[in-house]
């Protein structure tokens, strides 16, 4: 597999160094539908927890968060929509190697594929060059969306459906269980599960914040 004369200048500027391996970068370029035998797949498998440890290590180091918080941020940042903006803020969208069809059906425009594949190239400069350049290479990147507070102060109900992106997954179903007591002092008892993971439960004075607070309950169950 051969790296664009184009693409291995574009990975130069971008990591600062030439690539040592142009058959792992063009792995991380190639989409499913090139009918190659390697596809970025299992590198942005592994660049995905790369991108989180790293993103983990740096909201760590920088203040006195909770678990909530740490988790809530943490979510928002390496989610797939986040992932896509740095794609293409960095100009990848030109790079990606896809079949007729994919480029067709607007690939290079895709938050799914724009995400996973800067996943898989923090896998490649991992595998090539260790956790160190591909830690710094994170920071650069995602510096912008951290300094903006990405994940701050959300709502737990968008805090949750964020965490569902993120994490590839349906988004969250809330379910009312039951509603007790007279109109003027009524309690609600409301679901919230989401497929693959699970359910959390809780109540409140109105159905709106049982919700919310089944949201936070998932949150600090799962997240």
């Amino acid at each position: 597999m051969n790296l664009d004369p184009n693409a291995a200048h574009y990975i130069a500027s971008l990591t600062g160094e030439a690539p040592r391996q142009p058959e792992l970068w063009a792995e991380a370029l190639t989409h499913g539908s090139m009918g190659e035998q390697r596809n970025y797949e299992r590198l942005e498998f592994l660049g995905d927890r790369v991108l989180g440890l790293a993103i983990a290590e740096w909201l760590h180091e920088r203040g006195r968060m909770d678990e909530g918080t740490l988790s809530q941020r943490l979510n928002a940042l390496v989610s797939g929509h986040s992932c896509a903006m740095v794609a293409r803020e960095i100009g990848l969208p030109p790079h990606l190697r896809l079949g007729k069809q994919a480029r067709d059906d607007g690939g290079h425009d895709s938050d799914n594929i724009l995400g996973d594949v800067v996943e898989a190239l923090l896998g490649a400069l991992f595998l090539e060059r260790g956790y160190a350049p591909a830690r710094d290479l994170v920071r650069k990147l995602w510096a912008p969306h951290l300094a903006a507070g990405k994940g701050e102060r959300k709502h737990p109900k968008a805090a949750l459906q964020e965490w569902a992106a993120g994490n590839k997954r349906k988004p969250p179903v809330y379910t009312l269980l039951a509603r007790e007591g007279p109109d003027h002092a009524a309690s609600f008892t409301v679901a919230v599960s989401i497929k693959g993971v699970g359910e959390a439960r809780a109540g409140g004075s109105s159905k709106q914040e049982a919700e919310t607070q089944a949201a936070k309950a998932f949150m600090k169950e799962f997240g």
